[in-house]
């Protein structure tokens, strides 16, 4: 996919099961994902995580993708680059696509968040996005100081995608 200074993005990998069930057990991840969050109970629900991320990055321009250090080879979690959901599931509207991350909390506060996701930014700008969203939970003070961190402007509350309030923010290309 790519590469920045520190990571490698990259397919997940069945050899990544262990690791995604690490991270997706835990409620301090999970709790901020999705519209009825919920942590993984299970190594099988873990490996069945693993496959959907790799059914969703066949499109080569978007994807759930590993985020590996460069210098220990360690999966510090997810970064993702994705078509929203149409508002009315039609699929025949513009497409919107965002940007995201999800980390073990043992990589919290190394910057790895900001790097993946502006590396995901630069891919989404160079394959021909001109504006890429980041949706952020309320309450959730990290990630929306990685969207500040990104140049992401604030467009307030919307409960447009996914049926929950979240924060939004975006980004054109042009900054």
């Amino acid at each position: 996919m790519f590469e920045t200074d520190r990571l490698s993005v990259r397919l997940w990998d069945e050899a990544d099961q262990e690791r995604a069930f690490d991270i997706y057990s835990r409620w301090e991840v999970a709790k901020w994902l999705g519209s009825a969050p919920r942590a993984l109970e299970t190594p099988d629900e873990a490996a069945a995580l693993v496959e959907r991320c790799r059914t969703r990055s066949a499109d080569p321009r978007y994807g759930v993708w590993a985020v590996q250090r460069r210098d220990t080879g360690t999966v510090v979690g997810s970064v993702l680059l994705m078509p929203l959901p149409d508002e009315d599931g039609s699929g025949d509207g513009e497409v919107e696509v965002e940007v995201g991350w999800h980390l073990h909390p043992d990589s919290w506060g190394h910057g790895f968040a900001t790097e993946a996701a502006r590396g995901a930014l630069a891919k989404g700008f160079a394959d021909g996005l001109t504006e890429i969203r980041a949706l952020v939970r309320p309450g959730n003070a990290p990630s929306t100081a990685v969207c500040r961190r990104l140049g992401m402007a604030a467009t307030g509350r919307t409960g447009r995608w996914y049926g929950v309030e979240m924060e939004s923010f975006r980004i054109g290309r042009d900054g």
